[in-house]
């Protein structure tokens, strides 16, 4: 399977390029600084990571990209760059979840710490969403699946819930922690700094493409939580003022 996939839902950038199958299969890859950058520099790494592979565009099965929530800027980024190159190529989108990525990357490096597969897992995952909020989302993997237990949330740290159900302890995996470290839920086992990386989606690509959730390229939207994506003037002086 030839697939090609990357992240820009947040602060870092992260792109990947997978030729073969299983066992055999070979894999490139890039990480680095997105955000502003991300618009100017993603496509000339794409164009790098295909020719070391050996690849045309025409050759993907599929080209999987961060669908957030996330970066507003970041997901405009991925969403405009997968319609491109999908529709240049005949090729079609897969679009990924930015934190189910989260959650296969805490569980990969879980993996690779005990020195052997994980078949089973809960992982909370959380994304900075600035403005003192939190993306969160509750996973289960079970039998080489991922289960969404909740719909995608906009909450304050405070409000983050580790959820009731019975068995394992809950991971919490994100980039929140360094910002709001002390007002996340106490119980969990030991949060982990993970960022949505390309290389997880290309782990999460064979399931969901059996799922039939590839789609053509002008289905290549953002998920978007956050409607507003500033503070007004007025809030910013009030925050000031309540400090």
């Amino acid at each position: 399977m030839n697939l090609l996939a990357f992240d820009t839902s947040t602060d870092s950038m992260s792109i990947a390029v997978s030729r073969g199958v299983g066992a055999s299969a070979q894999v490139w890859q890039h990480a680095g600084a997105g955000g502003a950058q991300a618009s100017s520099t993603l496509i000339p790494l794409i164009v790098q990571l295909m020719a070391q592979a050996g690849l045309e565009f025409g050759q993907l099965d599929a080209i999987a990209f961060g669908r957030g929530p996330g970066s507003f800027t970041g997901l405009r980024t991925a969403c405009s760059v997968a319609q491109g190159l999908a529709f240049g190529a005949g090729v079609p989108v897969l679009p990924v979840d930015s934190l189910l990525a989260v959650a296969e990357e805490a569980r990969h490096q879980l993996e690779i710490e005990q020195g052997h597969a994980v078949d089973s897992c809960r992982v909370l995952a959380l994304l900075d969403a600035r403005m003192d909020e939190v993306y969160v989302a509750s996973y289960e993997f079970n039998s080489e699946l991922w289960t969404q237990h909740k719909g995608y949330r906009l909450v304050r740290p405070e409000d983050v819930a580790l959820g009731l159900l019975p068995g394992d302890p809950w991971r919490m995996a994100g980039n929140a922690f360094a910002v709001y470290g002390g007002r996340l839920p106490v119980g969990a086992v030991a949060p982990r700094h993970t960022l949505p990386t390309a290389t997880a989606m290309l782990r999460l690509a064979p399931a969901l493409l059996a799922a039939g959730q590839a789609l053509p390229a002008d289905q290549a939207l953002p998920t978007y939580i956050r409607d507003k994506v500033a503070r007004t003037t007025e809030e910013r002086l009030a925050d000031k003022a309540a400090v």
